[in-house]
């Protein structure tokens, strides 16, 4: 099996700043792609940022400039650090990874449980 658990979220002002942690654990034996997606209250999942084990980098318009998605690759954790929140991006944001296991089957593409990001104005 493998897992990813997140934390970080919380309540935080419009203009503030938090970072989220995503760590992966289990029958690891690489990962590719990491990602973060919010659902708002819509129910709609919508991709913020992914990154790739080389380092690339990408992330949805609305957060350019404000997001900075990042890992380490020896820990197996991607972080998101979120600058100039809105209101906007109040949302459950959830992590989400792909790669291979040490065991059968050996692909994985998993997701977090989610963490809460709340921004008052």
């Amino acid at each position: 099996q493998v897992q990813l658990v997140e934390s970080g979220g919380g309540l935080v002002q419009a203009g503030g700043s938090l970072r989220l942690s995503c760590a992966a654990s289990g029958t690891i034996f690489s990962i590719n792609d990491m990602a973060w997606y919010r659902q708002d209250q819509t129910k709609r999942r919508a991709f913020v940022a992914t990154i790739t084990s080389g380092g690339t980098t990408n992330y949805a318009d609305s957060v350019k400039g404000r997001f900075t998605i990042s890992r380490d690759n020896a820990e197996n954790t991607v972080y998101l650090q979120m600058n100039s929140l809105k209101p906007e991006d109040t949302a459950v944001y959830y992590c989400n990874a792909n790669g291979l296991r040490t065991i059968q089957p050996r692909y994985f593409d998993v997701w977090g449980q989610g963490t809460l990001v709340t921004v008052s104005s």
